[in-house]
């Protein structure tokens, strides 16, 4: 079984927005934990709301890469529509952070909210 930490992150709609992406998660996924979420100032200098972020630990029998794919669908249920602009605003932002204890995501190292919600689920976590 694999174990995956996903982060999420919403500023459209937000409560609704991760509430829905928990329960998709969990209907889909053995659902071990959640960290605390919090509101979060946006990355980017656009204009926006702004976030809500925390994450998830979940256990799949998938793969890492049929697991990007399943949370794609999941983002695009919710209604999130890919654009070029990777910081603007989003309905629903799933992403895999953690692998099997090997954290996959550059954006552990560079936000903070990210960290903190990774090492909440995972605090023995070498990083």
């Amino acid at each position: 079984m694999n174990r995956a930490i996903i982060g999420l992150g919403s500023n459209i709609d937000p409560h609704q927005n991760i509430q829905r992406a928990k329960e998709t998660l969990a209907r889909k996924f053995r659902f071990v934990s959640e960290s605390s979420f919090k509101w979060t100032k946006p990355v980017s200098e656009i204009r926006q709301d702004d976030f809500i972020n925390g994450a998830v630990l979940i256990e799949t029998k998938l793969s890492i890469e049929q697991l990007k794919n399943t949370l794609k669908e999941i983002e695009a249920n919710i209604g999130r529509v890919e654009t070029d602009n990777r910081e603007g605003p989003r309905m629903i932002d799933l992403d895999i952070v953690v692998w099997n204890e090997t954290i996959v995501d550059p954006n552990f190292y560079e936000r903070d909210f990210l960290k903190e919600s990774v090492l909440e689920l995972t605090p023995n976590l070498k990083y």
